[in-house]
């Protein structure tokens, strides 16, 4: 059986990063945890951009079903002189 972690939030994932860069920037890792601190950072950085653009999607979903027109437009109103 595969042991999964549940994904980071986007708080824990950004902080989770800006620790990584900390750590790379001091220069004191070696190449090998380097390379690990890297690809951890990257997967963190694909979820928090997941994050960022299901966000935008749920914002653009609800500005638009606030500016669509209600059903009693007077487009859709039966004509009065029939």
């Amino acid at each position: 059986m595969e042991n999964r972690r549940e994904p980071p939030s986007f708080e824990d994932a950004l902080e989770e990063l800006e620790t990584i860069v900390e750590r790379m920037e001091d220069g004191a890792p070696s190449l090998e945890e380097s390379l690990k601190l890297f690809e951890r950072g990257m997967d963190l950085t694909r979820g928090c951009q997941k994050a960022l653009d299901d966000a935008e999607q749920r914002i653009q979903s609800l500005a638009d079903s606030e500016s669509s027109p209600v059903a009693t437009d007077a487009a859709e109103a039966p004509a009065a002189d029939d």
